[in-house]
């Protein structure tokens, strides 16, 4: 039997008693574009990324708090707002979207993208209604799953889902993060990078997409989204390629007939249009509760850049996603899209990093380039099933964890 102090009994209470409280105290409503902008401007500019830092790193979302789900015809931002002052004290944005599975299972899931709590706030029980509230509205949209994810180490944002919301580990997934004014630029001779048609990409991913454990069924949308910039291949010369520009009927012979034995093909998102970050410093530590699934949490500590070179400056960086390869010789073809991808980079106003995710059971995980200057995050994503209309027994999302996914650069 374990034996509780008094004194914590006592202290459990009058937390609980001060969450009612609160609960009576705040009303949880849709976002309001119009009456709303200017004080989640402000929530988001006493973001902080790491607790007990004298450096804060703030985002920017170029005026717009939607910015992040507007990709997303099914899209949600939910407040937490006083009932007496009308101060906004948390948010939290969902979206709804159809997924594949390598079974091929068609799935509607929910995404929780980001969710904030004032810190006055925190421990009341509002983070708790917001998640409810955003879940909610996922059923009523027909939603049968919600989703999320979070940093390995942010302990508080596990037990918050896993103990009172009931989620359960989905995947494990690494964030790499590259400084681009650290990379080689140099490609080797023997490779060749070529720019596809987005017909052409959109044919092949379609065909690649089916090895993956979950993934989108809007890659068309995804690829012809003004922040992706474009989808290119990587392959030896020597082994010759498929003529990129020409129009295909069948999308098997794209792939098997014409390929070389070994490539790569990979496409690149531009965050710098949509968000970017801003560095500043700061004596009094303040900071919301949690973010999801968002790279403005990760990509600060990874930069091992000097903070007087990037203070008060507003940077960006690039996504590498949708990364494939067949063949036996794809280090070196790797290699050569990362140090294309700091290219680009190194073109764009105010980009200073690229970022990928891979899950640990996707191939190509081990054989990213490992230079001096990446960093590597540890990531987690959570579920829950919200039909009842599932069998408990036969869930393929609940029953088994899985390893090679596909990261959407809308989510992250």
């Amino acid at each position: 039997m374990i034996s509780i102090p008094t004194s914590s009994l006592a202290s459990f209470s009058q937390r609980e008693e001060m969450v009612d409280r609160t609960r009576s105290k705040i009303l949880i409503r849709e976002y309001n574009e119009d009456k709303d902008v200017k004080m989640v401007r402000k929530l988001e500019r006493n973001s902080e990324i790491g607790a007990k830092k004298v450096v804060s790193i703030f985002t920017n979302m170029m005026g717009d708090p939607l910015s992040r789900i507007r990709f997303f015809p099914l899209r949600v931002m939910l407040v937490a707002e006083l009932l007496e002052s009308r101060e906004l004290v948390g948010v939290v944005r969902g979206v709804i979207k159809n997924v594949g599975t390598l079974s091929g299972s068609l799935l509607k899931m929910g995404y929780i993208l980001g969710l904030r709590v004032s810190p006055s706030y925190r421990r009341k029980g509002v983070a708790l209604r917001l998640i409810a509230a955003v879940e909610e509205w996922m059923v009523r949209n027909g939603a049968e799953y919600a989703f999320l994810a979070t940093e390995k180490d942010n302990d508080a944002s596990k037990n918050l889902f896993t103990v009172k919301c009931n989620y359960v580990n989905l995947s494990s997934l690494v964030v790499f993060v590259q400084p681009i004014s650290s990379m080689t630029k140099h490609i080797s001779r023997d490779i060749k990078i070529e720019k596809v048609d987005i017909d052409l990409a959109i044919s092949l991913y379609r065909r690649t997409l089916k090895t993956k454990d979950l993934y989108p069924l809007d890659m068309d949308v995804i690829l012809k989204e003004k922040l992706s910039i474009g989808t290119w291949v990587s392959y030896y010369k020597r082994e010759g390629w498929l003529n990129l520009r020409s129009k295909v009927d069948n999308e098997e012979d794209l792939i098997s007939s014409e390929t070389s034995n070994s490539w790569v093909i990979f496409s690149i998102w531009n965050t710098c249009e949509a968000y970017k970050f801003q560095v500043r410093r700061s004596q009094l530590v303040r900071f919301l509760l949690t973010t999801l699934n968002q790279a403005r949490e990760r990509v600060f500590p990874c930069l091992k850049m000097s903070v007087s070179n990037s203070l008060c400056r507003s940077f960006g960086f690039l996504f590498l996603y949708g990364i494939y390869g067949q063949g036996e010789n794809l280090g070196e073809l790797m290699e050569s899209m990362w140090r294309f991808t700091s290219r680009v980079g190194e073109g764009m106003k105010d980009c200073k990093v690229f970022i990928t995710e891979l899950g640990f059971g996707d191939p190509l995980a081990n054989n990213v380039p490992q230079t001096d200057s990446i960093s590597c995050i540890d990531d987690l994503w959570y579920t829950k099933r919200l039909s009842t209309h599932i069998d408990e027994n036969t869930d393929e999302i609940l029953t088994r964890q899985v390893g090679n996914v596909f990261v959407d650069p809308r989510d992250f």
